[in-house]
């Protein structure tokens, strides 16, 4: 679930990462009565009243004057007056660290980058070549504290922004643990900054200097390196197994593994050269497929399975920089470093600097001076055969079990939507509530990711956006006497005001997540609150949902977070809206297809309605409309 607060202003200033978070606001701890409040406000339109009855008990007992939520609630303050970032710690826990899922497609967004049209084999080396460039450009901004800074859009537009999450671009790596995963930022000044990334072809990995004796490589030696890899993993003799499977896995089963590979020398080595490195550069064989919107989306967030390119990755890292034989690029990004906003201002520079500054047709050196690169080595036991067969079949599964529809809507894109006088984010969010709504009958808990960047080491806060106002209009547009437009403009007023709450660390699931996890540390009995059916089916996010518009010609996507739930991302332009829906196809209850169908349905209605609005305002005059 990429988070976009809205795309941020950029300003060229030089700056110190540290001393621009110190002077942000830290974020606030809401007041105990008004999350509960809001909570039970949330919940209304997705509990029976028996449900919502027995609720409002356990919600009011908790936080009755002298109980366990004041008591919880004093040592949260406490927290946030010892830490930059009170609930940093817990929900970088709680969202990706503590989840045993694998990450491609449940977890790892990903951006797709337009077809390219490679004539030749060695075109898309080029291509690659000419993205690490552009990679070492940017790096370079990052190493000399050059980035332009971010400054807020949109609702309360013109707030500096955090910038911490762009210094783990290539500075991290997610280490997998038998319970939760640890995420290892690369801030030692004792070893030496890492000038290498690995390259993955046909499942091999290589090691690939980008400065050797000071200097950065130019294009025309990145070129001839890739091409001496390319060669070298054209080498049936030396194949070896496809290690990076083993990385797809569950993340306790990969634990596993590579606890296993650990006890070889060779294997530590290999380990440690990938886990130390910049990024991933993965070249991709031909998948045969047509290459549409979706079948690229589909092959960008699990590499076709262990036939086709599933082996060519290594989930664990940041960046992995796709590049396909067949034209088929894009980005895998391990999300526990940053949120979608740093993965497109770093993808958005790189296609801009390759279409600013055009490869110049550089050829290989036919004899080079340069180190060859050099292949990874692993020595793998039956034990570790056993593993990747077992890997393999779980991502096979997987990659069978996705069903991902990207549609472009075409009739109307954010113009027309703001020349209603309505923000566009609030205004898709309420339409996804009226697709949902027409396939099964009801509201779900809903996601939205809100950034909270505004405030030291900001991540996330979540846009609840399955309001009783919106359950109000998407009821009346199957009521013909009712007044659907005063119900729309209502729906997208209580979705623009959760939003601000959201993203001024007002909203209640950071808080309520706190109290929980305050209690546990307090080593007390998990409070009633949090044991209640209702706080399940209010963290069981059925669709889940995320703005990440673009200006480059490319698309984010992801996955369901729940079996039977969907992914929704979208990309509002000025005259159209990219859709991205994924869901499973063992869930009788979604159908990515179906709902995309359904979806421009109601965006046609709610044109409609908009329009009869304008017919209605030119025939009657304004002090009789009101």
């Amino acid at each position: 679930m990429p988070v976009l607060d809205r795309e941020p202003d950029r300003k060229l200033m030089r700056f110190s990462c540290s001393s621009v978070g110190q002077a942000l606001p830290k974020l606030p701890v809401p007041a105990l009565g008004d999350t509960l409040d809001l909570y039970l406000r949330t919940l209304r339109p997705l509990l029976t009243e028996e449900q919502y009855q027995e609720t409002l008990k356990i919600v009011t007992t908790f936080g009755a004057p002298g109980g366990l939520g004041e008591l919880l609630q004093r040592r949260l303050l406490e927290r946030s007056e010892n830490r930059a970032n009170w609930v940093y710690d817990y929900w970088l826990n709680d969202m990706y660290l503590a989840n045993r899922m694998a990450l491609p497609i449940n977890s790892s967004p990903v951006m797709v980058f337009p077809p390219q049209h490679f004539r030749a084999p060695i075109d898309s080396l080029r291509f690659a070549a000419h993205l690490i460039s552009g990679m070492l450009e940017y790096k370079s901004l990052l190493d000399t504290r050059s980035l332009p800074l971010d400054y807020a859009r949109g609702q309360l537009a013109g707030t500096p922004l955090c910038m911490e999450q762009y210094y783990r671009l290539f500075t991290s790596y997610r280490l997998p643990g038998p319970q939760r995963d640890t995420l290892v930022a690369q801030q030692s000044s004792v070893m030496p900054e890492p000038e290498h990334i690995i390259v993955a072809c046909r499942n091999q990995f290589f090691v690939m200097d980008v400065v050797i004796n000071f200097r950065r490589l130019n294009e025309r030696d990145l070129l001839t390196q890739l091409d001496r890899i390319s060669k070298m993993a054209d080498s049936e003799e030396e194949r070896l197994p496809p290690i990076g499977l083993l990385t797809s896995d569950g993340r306790t089963e990969w634990a596993e593994s590579r606890r296993v590979l650990m006890k070889e020398s060779t294997n530590r080595d290999a380990l440690d050269m990938i886990e130390r490195c910049l990024c991933l550069v993965c070249l991709d064989q031909s998948s045969g497929l047509d290459l549409t919107d979706t079948s690229r989306a589909k092959l960008m967030l699990h590499g076709g399975g262990g036939a086709k390119n599933g082996g060519n990755r290594w989930y664990d890292k940041p960046m992995q920089f796709v590049i396909g034989s067949d034209g088929c690029c894009g980005v895998v990004c391990e999300h526990s470093a940053f949120e979608g906003i740093v993965l497109v201002q770093c993808t958005e520079y790189l296609l801009k600097y390759m279409r600013g500054s055009p490869s110049k047709l550089v050829r290989a050196a036919s004899v080079s001076e340069l180190p060859a690169p050099r292949r990874l080595r692993w020595k793998c036991t039956p034990e570790i055969h056993k593993h990747l067969s077992s890997s393999e079949d779980k991502l096979n599964r997987q990659v069978r079990n996705l069903d991902m529809d990207v549609h472009k809507f075409h009739e109307y894109g954010k113009e027309f939507i703001k020349k209603q006088k309505m923000s566009p984010d609030a205004y898709i969010q309420v339409a996804l509530q009226l697709a949902y709504y027409k396939c099964h009958g009801r509201l779900v808990s809903t996601y939205e990711s809100a950034s909270i960047r505004r405030f030291q080491e900001g991540r996330v806060e979540n846009i609840r956006s399955a309001t009783a106002e919106a359950l109000g209009f998407v009821r009346a547009m199957a009521d013909l006497k009712s007044k659907k437009m005063e119900r729309l403009r209502a729906a997208i007023n209580a979705q623009t005001k959760y939003t601000v709450l959201a993203i001024t660390g007002k909203a209640i699931d950071n808080h309520l997540l706190g109290l929980r996890e305050i209690a546990q540390d307090l080593k007390l009995e998990k409070p009633e609150i949090f044991k209640d059916t209702a706080f399940l089916i209010s963290n069981q996010f059925i669709l889940s949902t995320s703005q990440v518009p673009t200006t480059v010609d490319m698309f984010c996507c992801y996955g369901p977070v729940v079996p039977d739930g969907y992914g929704a991302c979208y990309n509002p332009q000025s005259d159209h809206v990219l859709f991205c829906v994924s869901s499973f196809r063992d869930s009788p209850q979604t159908c990515s297809e179906e709902f995309v169908q359904i979806l421009e349905r109601g965006l046609l209605e709610m044109r409609d309605l908009c329009h009869q609005q304008l017919i209605i305002k030119s025939n009657f005059p304004s002090s009789i409309l009101v």
